[in-house]
């Protein structure tokens, strides 16, 4: 697991060369073996990652020996070559049957119509996780075994050293309160105090800190329409939230250095860390019983945090879209939600799941997260303009940290994001 969420995009000509060599087995999706079972494709963007890869051989196992109706079978491709695979295989009708997705881009391939409405039970979707499950148009598109969560690490004795509050979900840290704490602390002895990965790229952006946009009462696009983000992204509630942010590298408070995870809080270089439940093992071994896993600051509406992690869904063109749903709906139980859960270190989508995971249940050491993602989480905007959105973004808030004006750094990325909408006739809305 990493910070980012959408798998980065790299060249047509790879993405094509991946779609011939992982496609040419399977062909269109799915194939009869003329007395034998339907064969099911699956593509899945976790090669490199053998735990995850070990529950979904499992999951693939049962389901094939559990029936003689179809078989499963898997291509593994890396993240970074993934998306545009699919993109290459659709513009080929090549897709697989099955094929996982991060969930943000859930409506823009529903939209371009890569992937069909997933018409799972409804006793499956409504016990998943809010998050877990992505819709367009408010149809259910896909659905997933677990989501990640955000919080602020910090060190329960350098906290109690320093005066500061201990916060939590339901007495978090206003604003005001967290500046204090982030003077104080660089005040002990912390050159910077807070690490919130702003030497990330890419979905990290959006993922980690338009929630702070949320809580502070703006967002990315106005969620009522989904057709413009005028007066929400750059509104007087976004350019206060923006202009805490420019002020934050400026005084010191946090800085776009150093490298991406989370060593720099493991060696206690800085006293808080906003990172996620993937770092999480790594920093109890490091702090041990005086690790905190706190939740976001309070800009103004409420902590927020973001959701929607990758999730699976049915190809538009899949031959035989009962398979595919009769081996999903088998996968959803929990014994195998728990087995992803504590093989990636990721929060269970489902209650009976999170009482048998070892780190997320009762009396886990991770079940803070659990708390934070059923309270705090936001999904990103289910619009199709989404990537567009991500990456324009990403752009605009970086300008603002290395000092651009506020207002027009906002203005212009609602002028880019408002243009897309408009060109694509809205997206559906």
């Amino acid at each position: 697991m990493n910070r980012r969420s959408l798998a980065t995009i790299v060249s047509a000509s790879t993405a094509s060369a991946l779609v011939l060599t992982g496609c040419g087995q399977a062909g269109q999706g799915d194939q009869g073996g003329g007395d034998g079972p339907v064969r099911l494709t699956m593509w899945t963007h976790s090669a490199g990652n053998p735990a995850e890869l070990e529950v979904y051989e499992q999951i693939i196992a049962d389901f094939n020996e559990s029936q003689d109706d179809y078989e499963v079978v898997t291509e593994a491709f890396p993240q970074g070559a993934y998306n545009d695979a699919i993109v290459a295989a659709a513009a080929a009708n090549d897709l697989p049957c099955l094929l996982d997705m991060d969930g943000p881009i859930v409506p823009n391939w529903a939209w371009a119509g890569y992937i069909q409405p997933l018409e799972l039970p409804t006793e499956i979707t409504d016990a998943l996780l809010p998050t877990a499950v992505g819709s367009y148009q408010d149809e259910i598109y896909s659905a997933g075994y677990w989501d990640a969560a955000l919080s602020i690490f910090a060190r329960e004795s350098v906290l109690q050293e320093n005066g500061i509050r201990i916060p939590t979900a339901d007495d978090p840290w206003t604003i005001d309160e967290f500046d204090s704490a982030l003077a104080t602390l660089k005040d002990a002895g912390y050159d910077t105090p807070l690490d919130i990965g702003a030497e990330d790229t890419g979905e990290w952006w959006p993922y980690a800190y338009s929630p702070m946009l949320q809580s502070a009462g703006g967002d990315l696009i106005n969620r009522d329409t989904m057709l413009s983000a005028e007066g929400v992204l750059n509104g007087p509630e976004a350019v206060e939230f923006f202009t805490w942010f420019q002020d934050a590298f400026a005084k010191g408070w946090t800085s776009s250095g150093g490298t991406v995870g989370n060593e720099e809080f493991n060696n206690d270089e800085v006293a808080l860390s906003y990172t996620g439940v993937w770092n999480a093992l790594d920093s109890l071994e490091a702090a041990g019983d005086d690790l905190l896993i706190l939740p976001p600051p309070d800009f103004g509406n409420g902590p927020k945090i973001g959701g929607a992690s990758w999730q699976w869904g049915i190809s538009s063109t899949c031959n035989s879209p009962d398979g595919a749903r009769a081996y999903l709906e088998f996968s959803f139980q929990d014994e195998y939600i728990t087995a992803f859960s504590d093989k990636q270190v990721v929060i269970p989508a489902t209650e009976g799941a999170v009482e048998a995971s070892e780190y997320f249940g009762p009396d886990g050491d991770l079940q803070p997260f659990v708390e934070l993602s059923q309270q705090f989480a936001v999904p990103r905007p289910e619009t199709p303009a989404y990537p567009v959105i991500s990456s324009t973004f990403e752009k605009a808030a970086k300008d603002i940290m290395n000092g651009a004006d506020v207002q027009q750094a906002l203005d212009n990325a609602v002028a880019e994001i408002d243009a897309n909408i408009e060109s694509n006739d809205g997206y559906g809305f």
